[in-house]
């Protein structure tokens, strides 16, 4: 009997675009599935924004159906403000995944540099750079759209321990 792969679905969330990718897993196999950003205008207050996020994320989910999720962790930066902001948007990115019933993983992002370049400071090029060599059928249209796909392989090499992480806990 064949297992079947496990989808993730990565998220980048922001508050004018969120970033997705979708992968499968199967074995030490890697598989693009799909990626894209969900655009919200900054015209909007910040309640129709996270409304907007939620909206398509739960589009996003229903649509390909992923196992497990994971969700860039928010650093904090010099502008409080724009960091507690961001923070809302990530919050609705690991609810619409929660309530879909996945488990919710977070990744510094650091640690979905150090995975995927091989450096924890790696930047947007390096990343769009390895995303080509580890998913040669993707082609993201975004920064957003590649950091989500970054955020999901991240997952699919860290999934097991931290998912001894949670048993042993």
């Amino acid at each position: 009997m064949m297992a079947r792969p496990i989808r993730i679905l990565g998220i980048d969330p922001g508050l004018r675009r969120t970033g997705w990718g979708v992968v499968d897993i199967e074995g030490n196999t890697l598989r693009h599935v799909a990626c894209g950003s969900h655009v919200v205008s900054d015209r909007l207050s910040l309640g129709e924004r996270l409304v907007a996020i939620h909206d398509a994320l739960v589009a996003t989910v229903a649509e390909f159906r992923p196992d497990e999720a994971a969700v860039e962790a928010t650093f904090v930066n010099v502008n409080g403000a724009a960091t507690l902001k961001l923070g809302q948007a990530r919050g609705i990115a690991m609810l619409v995944p929660a309530k879909a019933g996945l488990s919710v993983a977070e990744y510094a992002p650091n640690l979905v540099k150090k995975t995927i370049v091989g450096a924890g400071h790696a930047d947007k090029t390096q990343i769009r750079v390895m995303i080509g060599v580890l998913l040669p059928k993707a082609e993201p249209q975004s920064d957003d759209a590649a950091d989500a796909l970054a955020i999901a392989i991240c997952h699919a090499h860290h999934r097991k321990s931290g998912m001894l992480k949670v048993v042993a806990s």
